[in-house]
């Protein structure tokens, strides 16, 4: 099992851990604890670098599998052997943007749900970039423009975000803590993590945060679409 350093400190850009499973064929080792998101709600998988007995991999992927978590190493040098102590370093650029874009989603899916009821149908991002999907029958320019405003209102209040692990059966007393159409919790998940943008938005996540709103940034609208009847896309920028 390895532990999951980034659920309780999104921050943590380097660590030391120990290899304790090595797959040649596919190039991908497994540590005892990790602080690179394997991927999962939307948001992409962490990338960085790997250094044992001081030759450095980098890693190309990171992929959860059960409760273990797969790091994919580039090059062509020999695999370290398992058992050995490696120091593992974040694409720390690349992960701080993805923390702000996904903090700015929960901003839009709070802002949404606060003032419109709407549900979320669907999402994805990349660093500084995502597409939210919602439960609106129409969505017009004004409208958009109001979300737009009302999402930098929030970030520039400056909310504190805040994680938690919970037990299921307590996460699941919180009012309108799946803000998806669909559940998509499964029944065999035992602890819950939630993230609260306190005033604002509280849900299930399993995703990294800034610690506070303003680190956000801004939001841009820069696009809209109808994906069906009752379904209609928020394209947004964070710059």
């Amino acid at each position: 099992m390895t532990e999951l350093l980034y659920q309780t400190d999104s921050y943590l850009q380097e660590f030391e851990a120990t290899l304790l499973a090595v797959d040649p064929e596919n190039r991908a080792v497994v540590f005892d604890r990790t602080a690179f998101y394997p991927g999962g709600g939307g948001q992409p998988c962490d990338l960085g670098s790997l250094t044992v007995g001081g030759t450095a991999f980098p890693i190309e992927k990171v992929k959860r599998q059960s409760e273990d978590v797969l790091h994919f190493l580039g090059g062509l040098v020999s695999l370290p052997e398992s058992g050995a102590t490696a120091h593992a370093t974040l694409n720390w650029e690349r992960r701080y943007q993805l923390m702000r874009t996904h903090t700015a989603m929960h901003i839009l899916c709070g802002v949404v749900f606060r003032d419109y009821g709407a549900l979320v149908t669907g999402g994805d991002m990349e660093p500084l970039r995502g597409r939210m999907d919602f439960e609106f029958e129409h969505l017009q320019k004004e409208l958009v423009r109001d979300i737009e405003a009302a999402i930098n209102a929030e970030i520039a209040a400056g909310h504190e975000v805040r994680t938690a692990i919970l037990p299921r059966e307590e996460a699941f007393r919180i009012p309108d803590l799946i803000r998806t159409k669909i559940n998509l919790l499964p029944e065999s998940i035992s602890l819950v993590r939630t993230v609260e943008i306190v005033g604002l938005d509280l849900q299930a996540d399993g995703g990294t945060h800034v610690h506070n709103t303003v680190e956000v940034g801004q939001v841009r609208v820069v696009d809209y679409k109808s994906k069906g009847a009752i379904n209609k896309r928020i394209y947004i920028e964070v710059v």
